[in-house]
């Protein structure tokens, strides 16, 4: 089978995907800052070999894509890539010396949504540093795929959960204190009429994502994928069935956006116009039809499965 590195490998989809690779026969290569733990324990984990890379500081002299280019895999997962120059660099170093390139990037590269659900190949208008950027990674390596046969593909999650971390929550932040609104069966407040929406996906349903493009290599290369559930949620409909997970009633409040904001911590009041400013609603056709992919977890099982870990382990009372 082939030789993967994985950049990043031990981040949400890492802890996922790695294992994956492995029973798949895969050998792996995590590469990291520093040896850490992942999300998940898995005994596969004690076959890969790691290699420690600070990718800033290779990237300051510009020789991470040769280091990365050096390991001699036949197959590398970009996980960690948030700039053009940064793509650039691995890009230039890999095309001819590698024959399966995956990039991490995002729903976000879509902005606001004009037709939902958004298709791969609906027009982008991002906004904010992160999505502007990574719609630059994606032209930069589609352009490079068309003119130079760059074999890459670009996998672009919605709001990733999972069990180990605290997903994105009915109030379209990642408080903590509205999942224990919600247990309490207490009333939650929501910004506007809480019809805006958020678009989940369960860490391992990227993974096998990855999978199946490494395992449709013709259909994959040259394309992009959107990563998320089969459909999105709104607020509301995310908050009513949370409260009936709980084993009560909704209790539901709204208020207008910039009344409610003055009632939330500011870096909540933030997150949650970040998620309700672009309410993503992507369309997963694509994945069908040229992978054959379906996800497996609904929003609402994803973020459940997250929410299970969550008060298994004492982070909310449930």
């Amino acid at each position: 089978m082939a030789r993967v590195a994985v950049i990043g490998a031990t981040g949400h989809v890492g802890t996922y995907l790695v294992p994956r690779l492995l029973e798949a026969g895969h050998e792996v290569i995590a590469i990291s800052r520093g040896r850490s733990e992942p999300y998940t324990p898995h005994a596969s984990w004690k076959s890969v070999e790691w290699k420690e890379m600070d990718r800033a500081d290779l990237e300051r002299d510009g020789s991470f894509g040769r280091a990365i280019r050096a390991l001699k895999a036949d197959i590398v997962i970009d996980k960690i890539c948030f700039t053009l120059d940064s793509a650039r660099q691995l890009g230039e170093a890999l095309n001819g010396h590698v024959g399966h390139l995956l990039h991490t990037g995002t729903i976000w590269t879509h902005g606001h949504s004009l037709a939902v659900p958004t298709r791969e190949d609906a027009a982008k208008a991002p906004f904010g540093d992160y999505g502007i950027q990574k719609k630059a990674i994606e032209d930069y390596f589609l352009q490079e795929a068309r003119l130079r046969g760059l074999p890459v593909t670009l996998i672009h999650p919605g709001h990733i959960v999972g069990r180990g971390w605290a997903p994105l929550n009915p109030a379209g932040h990642f408080n903590l204190s509205a999942f224990e609104t919600i247990a309490r069966g207490d009333q939650l407040t929501l910004p506007n009429f809480g019809l805006e929406t958020v678009h989940h996906v369960h860490a391992d349903d990227i993974a096998a994502l990855f999978m199946a493009a490494i395992g449709n290599w013709r259909a994959s290369t040259g394309e992009s994928f959107h990563a998320v559930s089969e459909q999105a949620l709104t607020l509301r409909g995310y908050a009513e069935a949370m409260y009936r997970w709980f084993g009560h009633e909704p209790k539901l409040a709204f208020k207008p956006y910039d009344e409610w904001k003055k009632e939330q911590p500011p870096v909540d009041a933030a997150a949650t116009w970040e998620h309700i400013a672009r309410s993503p609603n992507c369309s997963m056709e694509k994945a069908r039809n040229l992978l054959n992919f379906r996800p497996r977890y609904s929003s609402l099982e994803a973020v459940q499965d997250s929410a299970g870990w969550l008060i298994e382990n004492g982070k909310i009372a449930g």
